[in-house]
């Protein structure tokens, strides 16, 4: 069965960080358009399969008071296995994150130590970004856990997602557009379960990796904290990397020094 993480955005197919377009097979839901909203998902899903995938990335998180800008690599190994390692700026250098499964742990070198995020901090921030450690971490089938109503313009494909009456999430609605022309994924707003926008993902700047045409943009913005946002740039991104096996993956691995 196939997972959405956004591990799989922030990494793998745009790197595994934030949410909508994997799915597993299987009935879509029965709201209107519930078959072509599937297949909408499913051509998503298809823009970022790869078994592995190698990234270079700049992430720049901006706050009412300061502007913090990372260069990080980036290693994913299907849905399950991803790390992350800040190469700059020299303060930061070497402060890496582990996700095996639902497991996720954090490195320190200056203290050289290593710190397991337990799931009291699973909804707090993931290196001071506004993606929280879920994003990275949690798994979700949308066709089974999601209905999916579609709606269609002249030019985009706009999908509403609303979990299932067993569904376990904190999103109680899931908004997200896809340009038809391009088959690109355009716009994600989140609900909280009264309602109300939580946040929006924005795709944009589309490039060529590896012969495939994507969005190199993602931007996080949190709708209840002004001036607050997070860019993540994918500098490079590699889905067919030759020297990825499951032993980067490792704890012994996450504290390794280069």
């Amino acid at each position: 069965m196939r997972r959405n993480s956004l591990s799989r955005f922030l990494l793998a197919p745009l790197l595994a960080m934030f949410t909508a377009f994997a799915a597993a097979t299987g009935e879509a839901g029965d709201g209107a358009g519930a078959d072509r909203a599937r297949q909408v998902i499913d051509d998503m899903e298809q823009l970022y399969r790869g078994d592995a995938s190698r990234a270079d990335i700049t992430m720049i998180v901006k706050t009412p008071q300061y502007e913090r800008e990372m260069s990080m690599s980036a290693l994913t190994q299907g849905d399950d296995y991803a790390i992350y390692r800040i190469m700059s700026p020299k303060k930061d250098r070497g402060i890496s994150t582990l996700k095996r499964e639902q497991q996720m742990w954090n490195f320190f070198p200056k203290i050289n130590k290593v710190i397991k995020v337990p799931p009291s901090m699973m909804m707090g921030s993931w290196m001071g970004s506004d993606f929280t450690n879920d994003d990275l971490v949690k798994q979700t089938s949308l066709v089974d856990e999601y209905h999916l109503d579609l709606e269609e313009t002249e030019t985009e494909y706009r999908i509403k997602l609303t979990p299932k009456q067993d569904t376990v999430t904190v999103w109680g609605q899931i908004d997200y557009i896809v340009d038809k022309e391009r088959m690109l994924p355009l716009e994600q707003t989140f609900y909280d379960d009264r309602g109300t926008k939580v946040r929006r993902m924005l795709f944009t700047e589309p490039r060529e990796f590896a012969g495939k045409t994507l969005p190199s943009v993602l931007e996080m913005v949190p709708l209840n904290k002004a001036g607050h946002s997070t860019r993540v740039i994918y500098d490079a991104l590699d889905f067919e990397p030759a020297d990825v096996s499951e032993d980067a993956f490792t704890l012994r691995n996450l504290k390794s020094r280069f």
